[in-house]
């Protein structure tokens, strides 16, 4: 065999080797690159397995695990239970201060926004034309007089000389001396007139109270027909505040009022945070408004402190009723479940019960306990969420200890879950 033909003999089997040799070396390439894709992934998003087997076999030790939480303790106390309404302060007297007479104003005696006693000079109007009306009068009054006086002495000549006078004459003397004896009382008329006129130029507070901005000033023509007046005095002390209550609450304020009881009523402001003053209820009135089913009650105050301002909005809480030695709990102990309500009280061995309840009125951020529950007990406030029933928990400061918020746990950690289901 010549060479030529040895070498194209041999020549196709070194081809397929090589082919065979490249595709060997392609498969691993890329099995490779996928081995390392799937190592990637392995490494970077499969789940840890300290911490799967931390979440598999730690729902056990979890509920082993102390819970921290916050505690408060059961007391027993008295319990006041309040009708609260929206009022408005309202004064029992209000005045406007006007002029009885015609004149210029010569002088204001009060500063704006001052407070008056009763009889306190308010203004002063000219009396110059009043003490010449006094002064005419005066003089008409003497004349009479003189005159009267004169009458009289005719008619006691004319009794005295009865025979010497006719008796017409005695009864012309008579008239004379009557019709001057009127005269004479309309000049005192005229006198007392003049003389109120000169103290109505002396204006005067009719009551006493705050009073407002001036209407009129210093030099003014004012008459007794003016409708704005001078300016208006409003009573303060004492003041009253008028609010209203549901018709259903109605009997058992009248009840207790006919029976002869006084009911404290006390003010707050319009977010019920700040108490303004403590006074007493002091009528209801006499019809239900038919628009919205409530009866409207007027409360008395004294109001020393001017806490109480004239059509300021407030708050009422009329107190209705006082619960003796009843169980006090904080609100945020008592949780609604769908079949009741339950508190988790904590027991001597640190573990939590979960245990149903009777609940009673609410006021405040307390709530009374009617049933399931004694003074003294340790109550779970906050964290409640995370307990079950016999959870193990880590008291915040103590058995039976004020309520407080441990190290590193914020608020919110009650809540008021509805679909809970205590224990029975």
């Amino acid at each position: 065999m010549s060479t030529a033909e040895i070498h194209r003999s041999v020549a196709p089997s070194v081809v397929e080797h090589r082919t065979s040799r490249k595709g060997v070396w392609l498969t691993s390439a890329i099995i490779a690159v996928l081995a390392a894709g799937f190592a990637l992934y392995w490494f970077k998003f499969r789940p840890n397995a300290a911490s799967t087997g931390t979440a598999a076999g730690g729902g056990r030790g979890a509920m082993n695990r102390d819970v921290p939480v916050v505690t408060a303790s059961s007391r027993m106390g008295d319990f006041n239970i309040y009708l609260t309404g929206l009022g408005t302060v309202a004064p029992f007297n209000t005045v406007t201060v006007r002029s009885r007479v015609d004149g210029q104003v010569n002088t204001v005696a009060f500063t704006e926004g001052q407070f008056v006693h009763e009889g306190d000079l308010v203004a002063e109007i000219d009396p110059r034309p009043f003490q010449v009306q006094l002064e005419q009068a005066e003089g008409q009054m003497i004349k009479d007089q003189a005159q009267l006086n004169n009458a009289k002495a005719n008619v006691q000549r004319d009794r005295e000389a009865k025979d010497a006078i006719s008796a017409q004459q005695l009864d012309t003397d008579v008239a004379t001396m009557n019709q001057y004896e009127g005269a004479v009382k309309i000049d005192q008329g005229q006198i007392d007139s003049a003389k109120l006129q000169l103290t109505y130029c002396k204006i005067t507070a009719p009551i006493s109270g705050r009073i407002g901005f001036r209407q009129v000033d210093q030099g003014n023509i004012v008459h007794a027909s003016d409708a704005t007046g001078l300016a208006v005095i409003t009573q303060l002390q004492p003041i009253a505040v008028l609010f209203s209550l549901q018709q259903e609450n109605i009997s058992a304020v009248l009840r207790k009022t006919h029976a002869g009881e006084t009911l404290a009523v006390d003010a707050y402001d319009r977010e019920l945070k700040n108490k303004l003053a403590a006074g007493t209820l002091l009528a209801a009135d006499n019809q239900i408004d038919p628009t919205t089913g409530m009866l409207r009650f007027k409360a008395q105050f004294e109001n020393q402190d001017f806490s109480l301002f004239p059509n300021q909005f407030v708050n009422a809480r009329l107190l209705i009723d006082t619960l003796k030695s009843v169980v006090l709990v904080p609100n945020a102990a008592v949780q609604h479940g769908l079949q009741s309500d339950f508190i988790y009280v904590v027991k001597p061995d640190g573990t939590v019960e979960m245990r149903n309840v009777t609940v009673g009125p609410t006021e405040g951020n307390d709530t009374v306990i009617t049933d399931g529950l004694k003074p003294g007990e340790t109550l779970v406030t906050d964290g409640v969420d995370k307990l079950q029933d016999g959870s193990k928990v880590t008291l915040a400061q103590g058995e039976n200890g004020p309520t407080t918020r441990p190290h590193g746990m914020t608020g919110g950690g009650r809540r008021r879950n509805a679909t809970s289901k205590p224990s029975t």
